[in-house]
């Protein structure tokens, strides 16, 4: 293993952790496991707090892994006015040429996919594509920018004071924002950029070897007070899966599986190695 920084577009230094040889593979996860308090709250939601681990030991056998905590430094040092579509691409380039990548794979999931999409319109850099927990096409931006900035309304500077009773683990509605003004505002920034961002018109421009996943029961329901919209990402996955197939996705739904269980290493995994050792180019 070896380790190294990136420059991001602000300034920023961001750490790259690298494993394994091969193919080269950007995973934007955190390669340190979570501990103590933080980590038994992440197994009640079904959350592993080595997920980010889980996933570098599960591919750096076969691939070179670049592994980085971008959720993690931009929720540590927020980019509130410039953590832009645009931006977060040219971020994901610098990782690459901090890795001495010249083309690489890139997997994402969630905010980090819609990322990847954003990366793979702006480069010929990318070998090949894999989104997780967020479709490549109808992508929900609209009602993302709506949690985004019902989130931000609720951020305060002062950390949120305990809740009489915990949140239900799968229950959005009982959480408690607990991040800042400026850490909420970056994630408004990024949807304000992606409104009116059609996502089928750009599929031309996405060449290289793409995979999508989600689980099949991925819908969740917000109430009024985080935007009163249902953020459905399952439904393109069920319902256009012969239009993304038409345009040079290959499709996987994991049956049963809601947003976090998808992400997990198991079932990621199952998914995103097979594919990768079938489409990645050996040197």
């Amino acid at each position: 293993m070896t380790t190294t920084t990136a420059k991001l577009h602000d300034g920023a230094a961001l750490d790259v952790e690298i494993s394994g040889d091969g193919p080269v593979v950007l995973l934007p996860v955190n390669p340190r496991p979570v501990e103590g308090p933080k980590a038994d709250e992440m197994r009640k939601w079904g959350m592993d707090p080595a997920l980010g681990r889980s996933l570098i030991d599960g591919l750096a056998d076969a691939f070179r892994v670049v592994a980085f905590d971008y959720e993690g430094h931009v929720l540590a040092c927020p980019k509130a006015d410039t953590l832009t579509p645009a931006n977060v691409a040219a971020d994901l380039l610098a990782v690459a040429d901090a890795a001495g990548a010249g083309r690489f794979a890139y997997y994402g999931y969630s905010w980090l996919a819609l990322s990847g999409l954003q990366l793979a319109v702006r480069t010929d850099r990318l070998s090949a594509l894999v989104m997780g927990g967020f479709p490549p096409v109808d992508g929900p931006y609209a009602e993302m920018l709506a949690v985004t900035m019902a989130t931000h309304a609720m951020a305060s500077p002062e950390p949120p004071a305990a809740p009489a009773e915990p949140a239900e683990p799968g229950d959005w509605s009982t959480v408690e924002v607990a991040m800042t003004p400026d850490q909420t505002k970056q994630f408004v920034t990024l949807y304000e950029g992606l409104r009116g961002f059609d996502d089928r018109a750009v599929q031309e421009r996405v060449t290289c070897p793409r995979l999508c996943f989600a689980g099949s029961a991925d819908v969740i329901e917000y109430d009024q007070r985080w935007g009163g919209v249902t953020v459905n990402i399952a439904g393109p996955f069920l319902d256009r899966r012969a239009e993304l197939e038409s345009l040079g996705w290959e499709v996987r739904v994991l049956d049963g599986l809601d947003h976090t269980g998808a992400m997990q290493p198991a079932a990621a995994l199952s998914v995103l190695r097979p594919w990768l050792q079938a489409h990645l180019p050996v040197d």
